[in-house]
């Protein structure tokens, strides 16, 4: 968090929590009342102060006010860097040791990483595809087949080592990786 909000907090410390107005989409775009956010600088503030909380809500510490964000996927969203091989969250928090990796009913890559729950952004499924061992057709569309809870053949390449994919629906991915979708008072 920001020294603002530090300070903010110590002078009001008691303002009630905000529930329902912000919302992380699918690509890590940030929407208020479902409005696309476009401000570089509201979208900065967002990410330096972005944090979740002992029960697994994500918000936005907004000052004295936090601000629970309902998460359409989870709480946050990877992107390959520049370089190719990186991996880095929506609001810029390089991952270096993930320690397990999904594919949801989609095929969508789902990781627990050192800063949270991650879903890599559809865009850059490629470096997926890359990255996977066992990845044939027939691989994938059995891996794809398989109920969620359930180990896949499948093995992400990651730097010095692989790890195991399961398969994990989008639905259960809040309660098996530690996050709450929608926060409620």
């Amino acid at each position: 968090m920001e020294d603002w909000v530090h300070r903010a907090l110590a002078r009001w410390p008691n303002v009630p929590a905000l529930y329902g107005w912000l919302q992380l989409d699918r690509r890590g775009r940030w929407r208020v009342q479902h409005e696309l956010i476009s401000r570089p600088q509201i979208i900065d503030t967002i990410a330096a102060n972005y944090a979740a909380d002992e029960q697994g809500r994500w918000y936005f510490q907004n000052g004295p006010q936090r601000g629970y964000v309902q998460l359409e996927t989870a709480p946050l969203v990877l992107r390959v860097a520049g370089d190719g091989a990186t991996l880095v969250t929506h609001n810029d928090l390089v991952i270096e040791r993930p320690t397990a990796a999904y594919l949801d009913e989609e095929g969508s890559l789902l990781l627990a990483t050192e800063h949270g729950a991650a879903a890599l952004e559809s865009q850059d499924l490629d470096w997926l595809l890359q990255r996977l061992v066992g990845a044939s057709e027939a691989g994938l569309e059995a891996a794809l087949a398989l109920p969620s809870g359930s180990a896949t053949a499948l093995r992400l390449r990651w730097q010095d080592r692989e790890l195991a994919i399961g398969r994990l629906d989008i639905a259960d991915a809040p309660a098996q990786l530690g996050f709450v979708r929608d926060p409620q008072p």
